[in-house]
């Protein structure tokens, strides 16, 4: 970290990069940003309603400063076609998570923990629940908070995903 510096002047940022859906586009990304230090938080890239193109929605802990280098930078990378900084425009956040617990004796309190939250049981064995739940950071936290009280054997998450509100 860098000198007069805390903790506090870092913050989670998203931002959106529609790239030419070719060979080596994500690499070229990803090494812009560990080639200047800057660690991703997650990542999560797929093709987008126009399959020549695929939209990287990339979460980063940085200072403001450097994430707008990094965004001027990221706009000059050749196959990038678009970057949109969330920072500046409203914007739906979502992001899915896959959990399986053994449940034990407890698997009427972690189905009424499901309900409550509306995720969806995917599986189940004689042992175990695979949980889905999507949403913002702060419920699925929660969530998952709730869910240390359990046998949790597996999380995993699909990093976060936005889109731009559209103008009413």
């Amino acid at each position: 970290m860098e000198q007069n510096m805390t903790p506090t002047d870092y913050h989670t940022h998203t931002i959106s990069v529609l790239v030419e859906n070719k060979f080596g586009v994500l690499s070229r990304v990803a090494n812009l940003f560990s080639g200047r230090g800057y660690n991703i938080h997650s990542l999560n890239v797929a093709p987008c309603e126009d399959p020549r193109f695929s939209r990287m929605t990339i979460d980063v802990n940085e200072h403001r400063e450097k994430l707008d280098q990094v965004i001027k930078q990221l706009s000059k990378l050749v196959n990038v076609v678009e970057v949109i900084d969330f920072r500046a425009v409203p914007t739906v956040y979502r992001e899915i998570i896959l959990i399986r617990v053994k449940f034990n004796d407890k698997k009427q309190e972690i189905l009424e923990l499901c309900n409550i939250f509306g995720a969806r049981v995917l599986d189940a064995t004689r042992e175990s629940l695979t949980i889905e739940i999507s949403g913002g950071e702060f419920r699925l936290a929660r969530f998952i908070n709730l869910m240390q009280d359990y046998d949790v054997t597996m999380i995993t998450r699909s990093g976060k995903i936005a889109v731009v509100k559209p103008r009413s």
